[in-house]
């Protein structure tokens, strides 16, 4: 009885759309709402809180699931100078740069970079001190009216921009 309790289990784990996630990327995806004057609009965004993970990011993915975005942390206000680049990234994306407050400072659409070097590659600046950014298919911010003004809250950080 306790092995088939156990089969049950792992069976239910390997079915929940968490473990999926987990499986297709090696990290855990967390509910994310950007609420906009339209209306709230929902993802599931893997997060970037290490170095590590942050200069990774998104590159050599093929594709991204609709509702799906990355979002990077830091643990200080980055300068509006310091930016972004697709370097090796293989899909169009829109980035939004968020302060600590949450509210989006800056949006930009970027497309991937065929540089075999880095140096190579532009940087996506948002002209403002932020704190995280979004990044999602291109055009869903687009699609969504999402833009600078609307608030950006995830477990752990509660949107305080009003």
């Amino acid at each position: 009885m306790k092995n088939c309790v156990t089969t049950a289990i792992l069976a239910l784990a390997l079915l929940s759309p968490v473990s999926a996630s987990v499986a297709e990327t090696g990290v855990e995806r967390l509910p994310l709402t950007v609420s906009t004057d339209t209306g709230p609009h929902e993802f599931r965004v893997e997060v970037a809180d290490e170095s590590a993970e942050r200069s990774r990011g998104l590159m050599g993915r093929e594709q991204l699931a609709e509702d799906a975005g990355m979002l990077f942390l830091y643990a200080t206000e980055k300068p509006g100078s310091s930016g972004f680049w697709m370097y090796n990234t293989l899909i169009p994306l829109d980035i939004a740069f968020i302060d600590g407050e949450g509210l989006i400072v800056s949006t930009h659409t970027m497309t991937p970079c065929g540089s075999d070097a880095p140096a190579g590659c532009p940087v996506t600046r948002p002209g403002m001190p932020y704190r995280a950014a979004l990044e999602v298919n291109a055009g869903l911010f687009e699609a969504h009216g999402i833009g600078a003004g609307d608030c950006v809250a995830w477990p752990g950080h509660e949107a305080r921009c009003e």
